[in-house]
């Protein structure tokens, strides 16, 4: 996961297939989700983040913000709290689902980079 996770901070939209059952049933083990870079000012409660808490980088939920300390709380899909983290450490957002978009998702992209002068 960690591997993703460097790929989407280096702005890369990437699928993959995550394992477990933690986020049933938005995301079922196997599951082909794709994710993108994304803005951590535009998130909300409910939104589906790759993000590494505590050493861990999970594919979970935003369930609490706090934007003036600049972070969000990740759980599972089944009450876990996993934890705060800076808004640093959410490298993307998962806008689809077995190819069915996450409604609202695709808004909170992080802007694609500028490409260089030449």
């Amino acid at each position: 996961m960690d591997a993703i996770a460097l790929r989407v901070r280096d702005g890369k939209t990437v699928e993959f297939r995550p394992t477990g059952s933690s986020m049933v049933p938005l995301i079922r083990s196997g599951n082909l989700v794709t994710v993108v870079p994304v803005d951590p000012a535009r998130l909300e409660v409910g939104d589906i983040v790759l993000a590494r808490v505590a050493g861990t980088t999970y594919l979970h939920l935003v369930s609490a913000l706090d934007p003036a300390r600049r972070r969000v709380q990740i759980s599972n899909n089944r009450g876990r709290v996993n934890g705060w983290t800076s808004f640093g450490r959410v490298f993307g957002i998962c806008v689809a689902v077995e190819g069915t978009e996450r409604p609202g998702a695709l808004a909170k992209a992080a802007p694609a980079p500028e490409p260089p002068d030449d």
